[in-house]
């Protein structure tokens, strides 16, 4: 059995750093790519390799025999790789080489476990492509599966705009070729198409020409939840860094987002697993190419709007691009004041207010604490719900306090209020003012669109909002979330019905986390998250986030460091109930 490995490509998605470095030479894990793919195949007994190289071709070659002197290489060289595709590197060698035996085919910019190649191996039949269901991010050659086998095979430059992807199945790009077949019809219209026809095209092409004529059938090796990526650009490289590197937290904690790039269950970030709606996500989606075209409006007519949402009045509504845009001009505004912020809490306080006095979450807070901490202070923080607690304070107390002392500003942040049993402080703001009164909501909760960016402030300080009026862009925030605002007014009882279904799922998801054997206590929750504290015989939290990454693709957070009393704690968003109790499972499991 030959292997051929096609790696005459220039990597110009991989630039910058293919400028002075072959694609397969860059590392993953610590090893480079054609590196791991040799070993795959030594580890199978397939010594007998072909190389099809390119750009910068004496590179490969000497790290090839420097490295894996058991191989035997064959190098063939297309000098047309810059103009050509994968088609004519395949026919040259079709052409170079003697055809004594099956072919296992891979393409160069894979990284996969090893065991995969055993698949294609050990296949009992004579023509097997690797195959994994579609998943987004995924692109290159799809094809359709019919009771194992491939029924067509579509290279990218047949999907359409609005391709189906829903039932088609990616190759890998791992093939194994009986020797008849390489020998007769594959290898004769691959290399006339390529001489004749297109040089410049993909050779799947030819596989689906062939299987579409019946004149080869190709089954199909679906995997099973083996890892593999398909590295072309850098951001595919950084998502392979996480698929096969051991610390994985690392690399999500770092990133703090964007985990639509990996293939987890994310109980990090919290976010309303309801809404929007299936009628509204169809709502946005055909109004996507007009509202990527189109700005959005000025922050007068986007307050107006919220406040339409809010039922209050437009003059002392603030849209924000999320809550986070407000936290830089807080501190800029506020950087003189003493402050008090509460402890643990969300992170942006103590980063914006250094020097700040804390009052304590002993999950669960002591309004006298706050009373007495407060005399003398410019500034007081209130996040209600807390986060990571979920602790919440009497919302008629807030106001109260806040009109009893006029003097000091008070900081309400709103973000989990509707999931808690306390209602928001904006209606009795609406009765009866208080200026000192600054409220700050992030959307991405409750909405369940962190994605959009949307948030706001509400206070009727004059003031404070002519000084935010001064700091924020005329475009605040862009059109599909304008858009979500202005649906929004028709989706009430939907999101009602939503934040109703959550509250319900966090209930039953609290007493199944008291059953865990490693979890001293969890706490209700006025969030749509919920606190636990870790027994002191369970494995440190670090350990059990890494374990639960690797063994189940969940992701949770680690709060450990919010708190001072030196216990453990993690914190785990409500998502579905399924996945709540995969959560739940992935736990016991550590016990």
């Amino acid at each position: 059995m030959k292997a051929i490995i096609l790696a005459a490509g220039y990597g110009n998605r991989m630039r910058p750093l293919t400028d002075s470095l072959h694609k397969t030479l860059l590392t993953v894990g610590g090893k480079t790519i054609i590196g791991r793919i040799i070993e795959s195949l030594l580890l199978h007994s397939v010594n007998d390799i072909v190389v099809v190289t390119g750009y910068r071709r004496d590179e490969i070659e000497r790290y090839l025999r420097d490295n894996f002197p058991r191989a035997n290489f064959t190098f063939i060289h297309n000098d047309r790789f810059r103009e050509t595709n994968n088609i004519y590197s395949m026919a040259l060698a079709f052409n170079g080489i003697a055809i004594d035996g099956d072919i296992i085919l891979i393409e160069s910019d894979l990284i996969y476990e090893p065991s995969l190649i055993n698949r294609a191996i050990a296949s009992p039949y004579r023509s097997v492509a690797l195959v994994d269901k579609y998943r987004s991010g995924m692109d290159g050659t799809v094809v359709t599966v019919e009771n194992g086998i491939i029924t067509s095979v579509i290279p990218p430059h047949l999907q359409s705009e609005n391709f189906d992807f829903s039932d088609k199945y990616k190759t890998l790009n791992i093939y194994k070729f009986s020797r008849d077949f390489c020998e007769t019809s594959f290898k004769r219209l691959l290399t006339y198409y390529a001489d004749v026809i297109d040089a410049n095209c993909y050779y799947e092409l030819i596989l689906g020409i062939l299987v579409y004529m019946q004149k080869e059938t190709i089954h199909a090796e679906v995997l099973q939840g083996e890892p593999w990526a398909e590295v072309d650009d850098p951001n595919d490289l950084h998502v392979a860094e996480f698929i096969f590197k051991q610390h994985r937290k690392q690399i999500l904690s770092e990133s703090m987002g964007g985990y639509w790039n990996y293939d987890i269950l994310d109980f990090c970030f919290i976010r309303n697993m309801y809404f929007p709606t299936t009628s509204m996500i169809s709502e946005l989606k055909s109004n996507l190419h007009n509202l990527l075209h189109n700005y959005g409006s000025r922050q007068e007519l986007l307050n107006r709007k919220m406040s339409w949402f809010l039922l209050c009045d437009e003059k002392r509504v603030q849209v924000l691009n999320g809550a986070s845009q407000i936290y830089p001009l807080l501190r800029r505004r506020y950087a003189d004041a003493r402050t008090l912020i509460p402890a643990p809490s969300f992170g942006e306080y103590a980063r914006i207010f250094p020097d700040a006095t804390v009052y304590r979450d002993e999950i669960g807070f002591v309004p006298a604490d706050i009373q007495r901490l407060a005399e003398g202070r410019g500034l007081v923080v209130f996040v209600n719900p807390n986060n990571p607690t979920g602790s919440t304070l009497d919302t008629r107390w807030i106001f109260d306090f806040a009109r009893a002392n006029p003097s000091l500003t008070c900081i309400v942040d709103e973000s989990f209020i509707e999931f808690a049993d306390v209602p928001s402080i904006i209606p009795l703001l609406e009765q009866e003012t208080a200026d000192n009164v600054i409220v700050i909501k992030s959307l991405s909760k409750s909405l369940g669109v962190p994605g959009m960016r949307l948030g706001y402030s509400y206070t009727s300080s004059r003031a404070f909002n002519e000084f935010l009026s001064d700091n924020l862009p005329i475009w605040g925030i862009n059109s599909l979330a304008e858009f979500m605002l202005k649906i929004l007014l028709k989706y009430r009882k939907d999101l009602a019905w939503s934040i109703e279904q959550t509250r319900r799922d966090r209930t039953a998801m609290l007493a199944e986390l008291a059953a865990v054997s490693i979890i001293e206590t969890a706490y209700p929750s006025g969030g749509n998250f919920v606190l636990a504290a870790l027994k002191k015989t369970a494995p440190p939290p670090d350990s059990i986030v890494e374990a639960l990454l690797a063994d189940a693709g969940i992701y949770v957070k680690d709060v450990t460091n919010k708190f001072s009393n030196g216990n453990s704690y993690l914190r785990f968003a409500v998502r579905l109930p399924e996945e709540n109790m995969q959560l739940v499972n992935g736990l016991k499991k550590l016990g």
